[in-house]
């Protein structure tokens, strides 16, 4: 349903869908600051914990495009609680893990929870609010997403002395479960169609991705005959998918939505800003906790000058003049992010933490703006019924880019620890500031095209 004027637009929905999309993004950074902690306690192994620090992107990406056929065929409500749900129990489990593997596999619950919160909430968004309403409920998402990366390492840190890392578990158990009884009771239901949910599809896409990020995760753990059959796999997994959709009535993903420029765009630039931005400041803790010294509280608060001032800026973002696009916000703050992202470069061995500052601001400012526009972008540039599948197929391109991302940083920075470690870091922001310069490129071109079609 639709409000008309801003301040008729009901508060408790958005309020609802802000609070869980944070926690879910309280759940992706849960292991920044207690990764050496979950260490000690179970005796993790190197691949292990690759697979903990990826597992959550993991299972977001794998689960979102299904989270949003469920959401757009059974009601979004629903999925949205569902997510939360599963959340809240894997959580419990993730709080109870006798080892690591059961650890990762429970990480990987949660991402598949946190699956059905995006990609539903902001479909959500979307068919509760229109025009200034929805602007500034898209950049209050927008926010919610800096705000749960800006806690989350400093609550998962704080918890430590009082009950370890399994306490955060518990706390984010709890939390979802509370915040799933409130969305089942306050937010409004979506039209159902009634279509049967495209589960065969749906599997050929969990495993066809989950083969290419295990490839990546292994890369520099496993031998070269065992990294190639995961990516052939994880290929034809794919392949099939996409033969799949094509032929299926109920797709989990309408393959021609990409020939819209807007759509393509949008989710593109998600990838880039998951790969480039997102997954190089998540690793900003680790490095400034093995290269200088520094302690993961202490860590989590100097990350604040990234996550914290994403928040503001995506909080600002609605106020921007309505002349300039939401497209053209995409592009120049995916610049801004590629820019921050190479301003990193200023930290090296003997360097002070203050060198990481001025890449953590200039990547905030224009990470806020990105959410926030990525986030208006992907929900109008596709049908009203498919608005849960834009944004799941938005918010898949974002994880999976962050999964891959992260794992890329990770095989970068094995094996260089001590001074070694910042000729790794310098390799990662290289590559990830290019990767975040060819989703500018990318963007600039299809937004060209779509301006071209339009005249």
């Amino acid at each position: 349903m639709t409000f008309r004027p801003q301040t008729a637009a009901p508060a408790a929905p958005l309020v609802l869908i802000a609070l869980a999309t944070f926690l879910a993004l309280v759940v992706f950074t849960q292991p920044l600051t207690t990764l050496q902690a979950m260490t000690a306690g179970l005796a993790l192994t190197p691949g292990q914990q690759a697979w903990i620090m990826s597992g959550m992107p993991l299972g977001a990406a794998c689960g979102l495009l299904t989270a949003g056929a469920l959401g757009d065929t059974l009601g979004r409500r629903w999925t949205f609680a569902g997510g939360l749900w599963l959340t809240a129990l894997a959580s419990v489990g993730a709080a109870a893990a006798p080892e690591g593997w059961f650890l990762v596999g429970m990480r990987v619950l949660q991402g598949l929870g946190g699956a059905g919160i995006m990609a539903c909430g902001l479909g959500l968004l979307g068919q509760i609010y229109d025009g200034a309403p929805r602007r500034r409920a898209t950049a209050i998402w927008a926010a919610a997403l800096g705000g749960g990366v800006a806690a989350g390492p400093i609550l998962a840190a704080l918890l430590l002395p009082l009950g370890g890392w399994r306490a955060d578990h518990w706390l984010i158990a709890v939390s979802s479960a509370v915040l799933a009884l409130l969305a089942q009771l306050r937010l409004p239901e979506s039209p159902r169609t009634g279509e049967r949910v495209d589960v065969l599809g749906s599997v050929l896409l969990i495993l066809g991705l989950g083969c290419l990020l295990s490839a990546l995760t292994e890369a520099r753990l496993a031998s070269g005959a065992v990294v190639a059959m995961l990516v052939a796999a994880g290929a034809l997994l794919l392949g099939l998918f996409a033969v799949r959709e094509v032929r299926v009535a109920n797709p989990i993903l309408q393959l021609g939505m990409f020939r819209e420029a807007g759509f393509a765009g949008a989710t593109l630039a998600a990838f880039a800003s998951g790969a480039g931005v997102l997954a190089l400041m998540s690793m900003v803790p680790t490095l400034l906790e093995r290269g200088l010294g520094i302690a993961p509280l202490r860590a989590a608060v100097i990350l604040l000058a990234w996550s914290g001032v994403t928040v503001l800026a995506a909080l600002a973002a609605h106020r921007l003049p309505e002349r300039i696009t939401s497209r053209h916000r995409v592009i120049v703050s995916l610049a801004g992010c590629a820019l921050g992202q190479a301003l990193m470069l200023l930290a090296h061995d003997g360097a002070s933490w203050i060198a990481v500052l001025p890449g953590l601001f200039v990547a905030g400012v224009s990470n806020g703006v990105l959410n926030a526009s990525l986030g208006h972008e992907a929900i109008q540039t596709v049908a009203p019924e498919r608005a849960a599948m834009g944004s799941a197929a938005n918010n898949t391109a974002r994880y999976l880019g962050s999964a891959l991302g992260i794992a890329l940083i990770s095989v970068l920075l094995a094996g260089k620890e001590g001074a070694g470690l910042f000729a790794g870091w310098h390799d990662a922001v290289w590559a990830s500031s290019a990767i975040g310069l060819v989703g500018v490129a990318a963007m600039s071109a299809l937004s060209g095209r779509r301006e071209g079609a339009v005249q």
